[in-house]
């Protein structure tokens, strides 16, 4: 179980949505409150970086998908990075999980107590909080 401090950051991820939450609870206990992600910028087009579709290459919307992973991995390093989260969660389909990490800086994987390969980013906040404590 996770024992999350007062204002760890919660990040709930797939491939097009990005959540943010922070603890407003103690540590013990959790009580998660959204707050806005910000622009997820989808400059860089993950590992993939080809255009072309055929088996041996993503499909234009994976390629979006992973993108927008790679965008949210950014966002969350700035965030990390700028001092203002001490410790993060990220909760992401299995599959944006594995291209988030392939983004992550060295101080964000400092800072990350626990990760969830799970779609949440469409369900409720108890959801994600019964996830979290679970976790």
């Amino acid at each position: 179980m996770v024992d999350l401090k007062k204002g760890a950051l919660v990040a709930v991820v797939d491939g097009e949505h990005l959540r943010l939450f922070s603890n407003t609870g103690d540590a013990g206990s959790l009580k998660l409150s959204e707050r806005p992600a910000g622009d997820v910028s989808t400059e860089n087009k993950g590992s993939g970086g080809r255009h072309a579709s055929s088996s041996a290459n993503p499909s234009d919307s994976q390629q979006d998908e992973d993108a927008f992973a790679a965008g949210a991995a950014e966002l969350l390093n700035h965030k990390v990075m700028s001092g203002s989260v001490d410790e993060l969660v990220v909760i992401a389909a299995p599959r944006t999980l594995g291209e988030l990490r392939k983004h992550y800086h060295a101080t964000l994987s400092a800072k990350l107590v626990a990760e969830v390969s799970k779609d949440l980013a469409g369900r409720p906040v108890a959801d994600i909080e019964k996830t979290v404590d679970s976790a």
